[in-house]
């Protein structure tokens, strides 16, 4: 199979928010507890009470957003609960999720220092489905004011005099769904109201965040942007790949080939809704001022056999290495309106990038993939295409072989990414390098594959997936050659 390309590096094409790479973790399974917090008397190496190996191996990968404390779970949190010394905190029904006990002693403060050990931004969704406007204007103002008021002096006397900063907060979550059941034009009103309280305080600047649709609700779309455009800096967008049907998800391993391209093929589907989503946002925000935030995304399969289902807890293969960076080629290609995306979830829940088990911890592919697209973190997209090689199996839809994306980061060195879906086949790539500063330029790379479709990392077998060092690649009178194994993550520098 044989692909030609154009990179023209004199045309750049705007900024990749570093955003685009957040994560997301909410009160479901062990995300969060074993995954995150293990408490400051675990004999597992903690700073207080977050795991050490976690989050020195999300520092790796640049983390640069976590969003908490849900999803579904957000909209029955009440943040009061969380406060406080630990044996006081009221203990709850995760209702949502598994029916276990939940006891609070993850909260404000430990979500915050969570955030300050990983050097990332905060994105905190609040309650609307099952709480009140004056119970997020609190939540608002324990965080952020810095005066005297109830609040501040109530975070005082729980440790933290000074307040802390937060950029990021989401109105409701899924109130279309399990956040309250609602009409687009009930949760447009109830959005006005509930955001008018959430206020700045201290030149603390709020960007708020309206919930959004669900994969292609236009409808909801069409009225949140028609009802609430002027009150909102970015909206929601939620949609998971799901190979099979809702209520047969299909395996995370064991999948035949069939499922393999029906997963890429309806991951690919990511284009269409952010394209259609972001016609409709036109008509009210021509300038593109609001931001879209594809905070939910992601594989969904079956649970692992003999895991609790409430607990989405599934293994993580060479598929999933793919459907990351499918997903991140696409998101770049937006890049003018997506402003920020959370994988679901970070940690032992859906397409985690980390699994846990007791005192140990395993990389999965998809963190290796979010290794590999860090250096497009902040860069600038390049005009990158590519002809030819399209992909099909059993007489299915063709979709294309090769996906990919372009960047120069500020040192002057250019990546290019390419996402290799064909599981039977090897690709060459001929990619013509026009606008070149210095056509000096050498190519390196590095490459994440297997010799299996659902090829994976275990406890036992930790490394069966991760990037290799890619030579597969030269530059030669001003041509980039390539050699793509079948089914394939590559990451090519020129420097």
């Amino acid at each position: 199979m044989s692909l030609r390309g154009i990179l023209n590096a004199d045309i750049g094409l705007g900024t990749i928010n570093r955003n685009i790479y957040g994560h997301f973790s909410e009160h479901l399974g062990r995300c969060i507890y074993e995954g995150i917090w293990v408490g400051e008397d675990s004999p597992i190496p903690n700073t207080n009470g977050i795991r050490n190996d976690v989050v020195n191996a999300l520092k790796q990968i640049k983390i640069p957003v976590l969003r908490w404390p849900g999803g579904c779970f957000a909209d029955e949190y009440h943040w009061m609960d969380g406060i406080g010394p630990k044996e006081s905190r009221k203990r709850m029904i995760n209702t949502h999720w598994g029916g276990v006990v939940e006891n609070n002693h993850f909260g404000t403060h430990e979500f915050m220092e969570l955030c300050r050990q990983l050097e990332c931004e905060p994105y905190i969704n609040g309650n609307v489905g099952s709480g009140t406007v004056r119970e997020m204007s609190e939540w608002v103002e324990y965080l952020t004011f810095q005066g005297e008021s109830p609040m501040a002096a109530l975070r005082a006397e729980n440790g933290r005099k000074d307040a802390w900063k937060v950029t990021y907060f989401g109105v409701g979550n899924e109130n279309w769904g399990c956040g309250g059941q609602m009409r687009p034009e009930y949760y447009a009103d109830l959005y006005r109201q509930y955001q008018t309280y959430v206020r700045n305080y201290d030149g603390n600047r709020i960007h708020r965040i309206a919930c959004g649709p669900n994969v292609d609700d236009y409808n909801w779309m069409e009225v949140a942007m028609r009802e609430a455009h002027r009150f909102m800096d970015s909206i929601t967008l939620h949609y998971y790949t799901i190979p099979g049907q809702w209520g047969e998800k299909g395996a995370a391993t064991g999948f035949s080939e069939a499922e393999w391209f029906e997963t890429l093929r309806k991951t690919l589907r990511m284009d269409e809704l952010i394209t259609r989503h972001t016609a409709i946002m036109d008509k009210y925000d021509p300038t593109k001022r609001i931001g879209l935030i594809v905070d939910e995304w992601g594989t969904w399969y079956d649970v692992e056999p003999g895991t609790v289902p409430g607990f989405l807890y599934q293994q993580n293969s060479l598929r999933d290495a793919l459907v990351a960076g499918v997903n991140f080629n696409i998101f770049h290609k937006h890049r003018d309106r997506v402003r920020m995306a959370n994988i679901a979830q970070t940690i032992n829940v859906l397409q985690a990038v980390i699994l846990t088990d007791g005192e140990q911890m395993v990389l999965t592919p998809t963190y290796h993939v979010f290794d590999m697209y860090k250096v497009h973190q902040d860069a600038e997209l390049l005009q990158l295409s590519l002809e030819g090689g399209s992909y099909s199996f059993e007489g299915k839809e063709e979709i294309p072989a090769v996906t990919s994306t372009a960047s120069k980061d500020s040192e002057g060195k250019i990546h290019i990414s390419l996402c290799h879906l064909n599981h039977l086949a090897s690709a060459e790539v001929s990619i013509d390098l026009r606008g070149l500063a210095d056509t000096s330029l050498k190519a390196s790379g590095v490459t994440i594959t297997g010799d299996a479709i659902d090829v994976h990392n275990t406890f036992d077998r930790p490394d069966q997936v991760k990037p290799q060092p890619f030579s597969e690649c030269s530059i030669k009178d001003g041509v980039l050659t390539v050699s793509l194994p079948a089914m394939s993550v590559t990451t090519i520098e020129l420097a």
